[in-house]
């Protein structure tokens, strides 16, 4: 009917898939990307997998829920800690701490302070100054010299791109910048000078993304190249590998791991370049009832580290 009244109908591409089903192939548009994860987290699939909390000794964390907005939170640690050695031989003193904390959650507000036993006082702030603005900060206040700091971080989101401005003490100043460039890729950079050191850095990275898996690279001028891959097997099993090598001091670290989740429990654990093996297994055993175990062999310095703990409460 088409040619009939002389028009002809457009014209579409189609390509064979795996299975040799016809599928459409659609154009990108590029006014239209995603916006981009922060500069600072583009490496956050293999951090979570690659490095979890791991700890020596017992803990137990204890978080009650006054309302909906605000809550209450103990925590007691028991276990060795290790002192500054010039010899091979790793030295460990018995420590135990208190740390209670308080927890103000907010859609566009978020409060967390924690005070411990020993002086330390630590507090975290995120507010949502408009929809496309936020203001972080964190500080840690000490009596020991020259120890407490704090830090400011404005965080721009736009429809593709994130930029981000950071001050500290000590003269510190940042700023990074990162945008999609396609639907999958994001390019970015940073800068930073800290004026009580006299010192200055740019960096460059890179981030690709699928369904399936996550790719980075990252190269700073303090000498770190870092590279990260994460491939996502199946809805409950990930293995994850980086790469760190600082061209200035020549030190190469690598290593492999694995993040499997099941219906009630997430173990990971990995094994790097310098002889370290870790695992890391969070269990839940009731609502509100999680059973963490944390163990960790170095076979280069003959020394292990193993915890257990509980947490309770949401």
């Amino acid at each position: 009917m088409a040619a009939a009244y002389g028009q002809v109908p457009p014209s579409t591409t189609t390509q064979m898939d795996a299975n040799g089903e016809e599928k459409m192939k659609t154009k990108v548009d590029y006014f239209n990307l995603p916006c981009p994860i922060p500069y600072e987290e583009i490496q956050r699939e293999a951090f979570m997998s690659l490095k979890p909390e791991l700890f020596e000794g017992l803990r137990f964390d204890f978080t009650k829920g006054l309302n909906q907005k605000f809550a209450l939170s103990h925590s007691v640690a028991m276990g060795p800690t290790e002192l500054p050695s010039q010899s091979s031989e790793t030295i460990k003193i018995p420590t135990a701490h208190y740390e209670f904390g308080a927890n103000f959650i907010d859609p566009r507000l978020m409060l967390v302070g924690r005070v411990l036993t020993d002086g330390r006082l630590n507090a975290r702030l995120k507010c949502d100054l408009t929809d496309k603005l936020t203001l972080k900060g964190n500080a840690q206040l000490t009596s020991e010299p020259d120890m407490s700091h704090g830090m400011a971080t404005f965080d721009y989101k736009g429809s593709d791109y994130r930029a981000q401005f950071q001050v500290g003490n000590g003269a510190l100043f940042g700023a990074s910048y990162i945008q999609s460039v396609t639907p999958h890729l994001s390019l970015g950079g940073e800068v930073f000078w800290t004026g009580q050191h006299r010192k200055s850095g740019v960096g460059v990275a890179s981030r690709y993304n699928t369904d399936k898996m996550v790719a980075t690279a990252q190269v700073a001028s303090t000498g770190i190249v870092a590279l990260s891959f994460v491939q996502k097997v199946s809805e409950k099993v990930s293995l994850a590998t980086d790469f760190i090598y600082n061209y200035l001091s020549k030190e190469v670290t690598s290593s492999v791991g694995y993040d499997y989740i099941l219906r009630q429990c997430r173990l990971r654990g990995k094994i790097d370049s310098n002889g370290c093996t870790s695992a890391f297994l969070e269990e839940r055993l009731n609502m509100g009832l999680n059973f963490i175990l944390s163990a960790e062999v170095d076979h280069r310095k003959k020394d292990y580290k193993f915890g257990f703990g509980l947490t309770v409460g949401e």
